[in-house]
């Protein structure tokens, strides 16, 4: 049996803990979970655990939350004996005197097709870059970013219509049968790893609220696979009559009907072009954007049918752009987070 560490600080791990406590009990015993401090979330900024500190402490296993890792917290990480240590969402760059202690190394569970998307937001950038796949990547740690050797994949679809919520909780799930091949694997020292070729290897970094930008000038498929991309947050946003609204889900449609409307009003980029029944209608440099869900200050996230019942958005309106910051870089960010 592996005596584990699991070292996480989002739900998207919630999954594979639950599998590993409930179905990995023959292969694997946590011994103890490393997660990030008690951060003050929401808008009255209430501190609170996250959920893998909330997952734990209902196992009954010991918690902690260092700031940043100290050489106590390396001396209370030999105290368990590891065989192994999983990370998935940490938030830390580990030293190579960390990685060295488990016994069978430190694994990583990154929710990318690497070498593609090494750093901290690989989801919403593969959906925000158009691609129709993604995966979950099993590496070992080394000390560069996101660089170490791959045991193996397991790939999930990107669809038209998904935000990075679903394609969270495809990820989520994808790591259970992922690990679940590779760890009977790993205990009989048959798991095999593989070099990343880092000539393909490309980056992306940590989001900001800026990133919510939309130049309307941009083809519409690229609008939509950042609208989506970038919901929850950050959250792309457009000044609608003088408020912000926040844009939750959004297609193209068909350039024959986009271009019926442009030609009827001489449309141009970010001109309101009317409505269907799926949403409102918006020019782009290239082709029509379909925006499906919409939210005004202090409401609620609706379809677009329901947010016009209480918000105007005439035909003709003219949305202001703004220029879009790149997410995915050949080279390392200059302060990339793991």
């Amino acid at each position: 049996m592996l005596r584990t560490v699991f070292m996480g600080s989002d739900a998207i791990a919630l999954p594979l803990l639950n599998w590993l406590a409930d179905d990995a009990r023959e292969i694997v015993k946590l011994v103890g979970v490393y997660t990030q401090p008690d951060r003050a979330v929401g808008r009255g900024q209430k501190v609170q655990p996250n959920a893998i500190k909330l997952w734990a402490q209902a196992r009954g296993l010991p918690v902690h939350q260092p700031e940043k890792l100290t050489p106590e917290d390396l001396v209370q990480l030999k105290s368990y004996s590891p065989d192994l240590a999983l990370i998935m969402a940490y938030g830390h760059i580990l030293r190579q005197d960390f990685i060295s202690v488990p016994r069978l190394g430190m694994l990583n569970l990154h929710t990318s097709l690497l070498p593609k998307y090494r750093g901290a937001s690989p989801i919403q950038t593969a959906i925000v870059s158009g691609d129709r796949q993604t995966g979950v990547t099993l590496m070992r740690i080394v000390p560069a970013l996101d660089a170490g050797p791959i045991a193996d994949v397991e790939t999930v679809t990107i669809d038209a219509l998904d935000t990075a919520v679903e394609v969270e909780a495809k990820l989520a799930n994808a790591s259970v049968p992922l690990l679940a091949r590779a760890l009977p694997k790993l205990a009989n020292s048959k798991l095999e790893f593989t070099e990343q070729n880092a000539a393909h290897a490309t980056f992306c970094r940590k989001l900001e609220k800026a990133d919510g930008a939309l130049d309307f000038t941009s083809p519409a498929a690229l609008l939509a696979a950042r609208i989506n991309g970038l919901f929850p947050w950050p959250a792309c946003s457009v000044a609608i009559n003088g408020q912000p609204v926040k844009l939750g889900l959004a297609d193209t449609v068909t350039e024959e009907t986009c271009q019926v409307l442009r030609d009827k009003l001489s449309a141009l980029p970010g001109m309101i072009l009317g409505q269907d029944d799926a949403g409102v209608l918006v020019a782009t440099g290239q082709g029509g954007l379909r925006l499906r869900r919409l939210q005004r200050p202090g409401g609620k996230m609706l379809p677009a049918s329901e947010f016009l019942r209480g918000f105007t958005l005439a035909t003709g309106t003219k949305l202001s752009s703004s220029p879009c910051s790149a997410l995915v870089s050949e080279r390392p960010f200059l302060k990339p987070n793991g």
